[in-house]
């Protein structure tokens, strides 16, 4: 390209936000030019917005600290000065939904992390190394919308992210039902134990909405595309139960299997570390390599030591052994801030780039 793409974040003060304006720094095919937060931030530096609420495990990077604030209800402006935005920010739905779709009629893509508009039948929700196919969404969602060149793109749930890329390369034996029971890191309500000191040595056994997604969300990933929309997957069965736990970051997940070709447990390792997605085969700056790693140790992966595996991009299994009542048992971890959110909508960007989506105004 003949020029970096000039990238703007919505939501940038929150804790994906800060992740994205991160992950941005030095990027070699994007420059975040602006930052966007609600109109309570509009006008001030993004150092002054955060003020003492920087979040995440690096520091803020100098180039976005002097970067004046531009507010949701001026978002006609904030286009104005980019060529895509990512969006991560803390809205009601349907407020998210009317957001979105503006700014892409305003002929600005949006990636977004946000689960607003994942069930929105011609939005691609995408991981890059599984259903990369699924960007051809596209082209049917700007005939929808009336735009050139403006569209909305989605990236998953977090906690899906932990277990659905170790069950891909498993879908040709036929997966039947799968259990899944996920521990989600407190970075996933985008907290910190300075900001919920009443999670340090807890668990709490709900989080809003989280078992339905990770019960649907995979079978439109691995669903078939159809020109303007997604035929979903009608198998396998997904069970999920997720807690959210004393861990800052990463999703951990314990996963039950069953299949109609019972494959042996050589063949699963053989499977996980052959896997190669498109991400890897484009190249993608994001992309981890390798994506999926089996670790044989009885007590891995754990999140201390294993969440920031490939920059906290990939994702990692292990304990895999023969269940009593499903074929077999595994547990498996990503890092969810990194891979199920920014890195992951990140990656996403990449991907639409090189397929020509996203592209200079």
């Amino acid at each position: 390209m003949d020029r970096k793409l000039r990238v703007g974040v919505i939501g940038a003060t929150g804790y994906v936000g800060q992740r994205f304006v991160s992950l941005l720094d030095g990027h070699p095919w994007f420059e975040c030019v602006a930052v966007c937060a609600s109109p309570r931030s509009a006008g001030k530096t993004y150092a002054e917005a955060c003020g003492d609420r920087w979040k995440i495990d690096t520091p803020m990077p100098e180039y976005v600290k002097n970067l004046i604030v531009y507010g949701t209800d001026n978002i006609e402006e904030y286009c104005k000065q980019i060529d895509f935005t990512f969006c991560a920010v803390d809205m009601k739905k349907d407020e998210i939904r009317a957001l979105e779709e503006k700014i892409a009629k305003l002929e600005t893509p949006v990636i977004s992390n946000n689960s607003a508009n994942r069930w929105t039948e011609d939005v691609p929700m995408i991981i890059p190394e599984i259903n990369s196919d699924h960007a051809a969404l596209i082209d049917a969602q700007k005939k929808r919308l009336g735009t050139q060149r403006g569209f909305i793109a989605v990236k998953p749930n977090c906690s899906i992210q932990s277990y659905v890329p170790a069950l891909t390369p498993l879908l040709s034996y036929g997966i039947k039902q799968i259990s899944v029971c996920t521990y989600q890191a407190i970075s996933g309500a985008g907290k910190t134990f300075k900001d919920w000191p009443e999670m340090v040595g807890n668990m709490i056994p709900y989080i809003g909405g989280e078992e339905e997604k990770s019960e649907k969300e995979p079978l439109k990933v691995w669903g078939k595309f159809a020109g303007d929309h997604i035929e979903i997957a009608k198998e396998p069965v997904i069970s999920a139960q997720c807690y959210r736990v004393a861990v800052q970051e990463g999703h951990t997940a314990a996963v039950s299997v069953s299949f109609e070709k019972k494959p042996s447990m050589e063949e699963m390792k053989e499977a996980w570390k052959s896997f190669v997605g498109e991400a890897q085969k484009l190249d993608l700056p994001s992309a981890p390599k390798p994506f999926l790693q089996y670790l044989e140790e009885d007590n891995r992966p754990q999140p201390a030591l294993d969440a920031k595996f490939e920059g906290g991009m990939g994702v990692s299994i292990g304990r895999l052994r023969e269940d009593n009542i499903f074929d077999y048992k595994f547990t498996c971890l990503s890092h969810n801030t990194l891979r199920g959110a920014a890195g992951g909508g990140m990656l996403t960007a990449e991907l639409l780039t090189a397929k020509g989506y996203l592209t200079a105004k």
